[in-house]
């Protein structure tokens, strides 16, 4: 039996529907980190080094698509709860087209900016050509990067995560098996590693296009549409705490490689951008999940559902607990063999990468609740908070952390810091939660008189709601914590 956004959710029902989501998200970083992976094997550590070096402007550029991946299948996903799937479809046409025109812009732009970027975070020689040969090949498949990012977004709205799963492995699998024959077999070096990257975004992006524009079984389709600033206003509002966190993630990045030139020379770039990668794979349970619980949140919060988000909200958070101290535990097993992968031919190299790998291991028992928290405000269309928790949390508090710690505690401040910057966070993120309960009524108690306890019924087909009483009689009080 399909399951319906308009469902009531118990821990099974909603670990299968998030299930895609998580899955899509881990394969996803994987495939993105295979670059890495044959780089750093197969051509070495300096253009390895390189990969890293430039990836902040990749990530930065293509922004512009998380926005609107999230910010929009929020709004269209409220939208459907409404009960206007028309409009809905209107506003998902609309906001795909932009992003596809916008990602052309911004690739031009990445390819004129790349060396200039690379020469002003310390790239000088072979590292600094390597980096910009990489950023100028990748950028040929912005557009369909971004539209792959806004996709893994609305496949799960439209009803379909299990397809967008079956995508991202095929994009996935392109690229893996491409770099091992660009890379691993024929020796293309840097470029056969773009290249393959390149091939894997084309299909992660292209296909879904296809299949939106034709008849078939979700609830979205792209057909005409019309330029709404409205709506482009309250996406980029909702998505805002995307665009900030990549953003915030770019300059971060950078500044941490910055400050680990200067302390550990290429060795300490290397040893980021493989503790970066791992880092990617684990905090994609996370992502993966509040992406596929974020369109049940704005469905339940379009149709008025107050005791669903509730337990939405209270299931969310047990399971992020769980999953912290996990993968936490993970973290600190598999610290050898995680970090040999990368760096296992260079004794140097793996010690100082796996040293601050268990160190940074600390910030898995954080940075899900924040990461969630962030998830949550935008799904209930609350672009300002969610995007303050993300811009404290990827900007400030990291920047901050990271330019001060390595002053009293050397490298360690370095590895340090991002687990400092999301305890800071959280603090933030349980004051919204706090704060915020009642106006969303995801925490609030709901009460009944004696006579009568009143449901929201949502219909699976239409999206409307139906206030039905249900007479109790005297005895029966009840209470939603």
């Amino acid at each position: 039996m399909s399951i319906q956004l308009s469902d009531h959710f118990t821990y099974k029902k909603l670990l299968r529907f998030v299930f895609p989501s998580i899955i899509m998200m881990i394969f996803t970083s994987i495939y993105s980190i295979v670059d890495g992976l044959f780089v750093s094997n197969y051509v070495g550590k300096t253009a390895f080094a390189s990969v890293n070096l430039i990836m902040p402007l990749i990530m930065g550029v293509s922004a512009l698509g998380f926005m609107i991946g999230t910010g929009g299948s929020a709004l269209v996903a409220k939208t459907l709860g409404e009960g206007e799937p028309e409009k809905a479809n209107e506003y998902f046409s609309l906001l795909v087209y932009v992003t596809f025109l916008g990602g052309i812009l911004l690739s031009l732009l990445g390819i004129f900016l790349a060396p200039q970027v690379a020469s002003l975070l310390g790239a000088s020689g072979e590292l600094l050509s390597n980096s910009v040969l990489y950023a100028r090949l990748t950028f040929l498949s912005m557009p369909a990067f971004m539209l792959q990012n806004v996709f893994q977004s609305f496949f799960v709205t439209a009803g379909k995560p299990k397809l967008g799963l079956y995508v991202i492995l095929s994009a996935g699998l392109t690229n893996i098996v491409l770099d091992f024959l660009l890379v691993g077999v024929w020796h293309f070096g840097l470029a056969g590693a773009a290249l393959a990257t390149i091939c894997g975004e084309c299909i992660g992006g292209l296909f879904p296009v296809v299949y939106f524009l034709r008849p078939n079984s979700s609830l979205l389709r792209l057909g005409k549409t019309r330029l709404k600033l409205s709506v482009l206003g309250k996406t980029c509002l909702n998505g805002s705490s995307e665009l900030m966190t990549n953003l915030s993630s770019s300059i971060v990045n950078s500044l941490f490689n910055v400050q680990l030139l200067r302390l550990a020379g290429e060795n300490g770039v290397a040893a980021y951008g493989a503790i970066m990668y791992v880092s990617f794979i684990f905090a994609a349970i996370f992502i993966g999940y509040s992406m596929g619980s974020a369109p049940l949140v704005s469905y339940h919060y379009g149709a008025d559902n107050h005791i669903e988000l509730k337990n939405l909200f209270k299931k969310s958070l047990t399971l992020i607990g769980i999953w912290a101290l996990i993968l936490f535990t993970l973290a600190r097993l598999s610290a050898t063999p995680l970090t040999t992968l990368f760096v296992g031919y260079d004794q140097t190299l793996l010690n100082l990468t796996r040293q601050g790998f268990i160190l940074y291991g600390f910030v898995y028992l954080v940075n899900g609740f924040n990461i969630y928290g962030s998830s949550f405000f935008t799904a209930l269309n609350n672009g300002p908070v969610s995007a303050l928790i993300s811009f404290l949390r990827t900007l400030v508090f990291q920047t901050l952390c990271v330019m001060v710690l390595p002053i009293f505690f050397g490298l360690t401040g370095v590895w340090l810091s991002v687990t400092i910057a999301e305890i800071l966070t959280l603090c933030v993120t349980v004051f919204f939660f706090l704060t915020m309960r009642k106006k969303y009524h995801y925490r609030s108690s709901v009460k009944t008189n004696d006579q009568s306890l009143s449901l929201y019924i949502i219909t699976a087909d239409s999206g409307c709601r139906h206030n039905q009483d249900l007479c109790l009689g005297p005895l029966f009080k009840y209470h939603f914590f």
